[in-house]
């Protein structure tokens, strides 16, 4: 059974949290997608970060598919809008926390074929083992 993407869910859950904590949401977003909306003088190298938090925005909307939202650019009030697919990652201004998101094109077609098994380790086998990431 194919399972709806986990971008929104993600997008939602660590807006949350950073807003949760005091701190200031923002977006980095890939600016080529033609479904973008957004200020092009903004835009660098093709992308554009964009403080999605409640004081910066008005009427902020995340769905399963797009994150809609007026705010100010150099003054100017705009309608922005941005497919969730065109998120790249989420995180605090304040001190960088969030998560960078696995590029939508990357997942493998649903025909293509399994990867191949990993080579076989001769001698000795580790057993797994857990690791803290911070």
């Amino acid at each position: 059974m194919e399972m709806s993407s986990s971008r929104p869910y993600l997008i939602r859950a660590i807006y949350q949290w950073i807003s949760d904590n005091g701190l200031t949401p923002h977006i980095l977003v890939d600016a080529t997608d033609p479904r973008v909306q957004v200020p092009a003088r903004y835009v660098e190298n093709g992308r554009i970060v964009l403080n999605i938090s409640g004081q910066a925005t008005s009427g902020l909307h995340i769905d399963n598919d797009w994150i809609m939202f007026k705010a100010r650019f150099g003054g100017q009030e705009m309608e922005v809008t941005v497919p969730v697919g065109a998120v790249l990652a989420i995180y605090a201004r304040e001190n960088g926390r969030g998560m960078v998101l696995e590029n939508a094109d990357a997942s493998p077609p649903p025909d293509a074929p399994p990867p191949s098994p990993p080579p076989e380790h001769k001698g000795k086998t580790r057993r797994p083992y857990l690791q803290v990431v911070k």
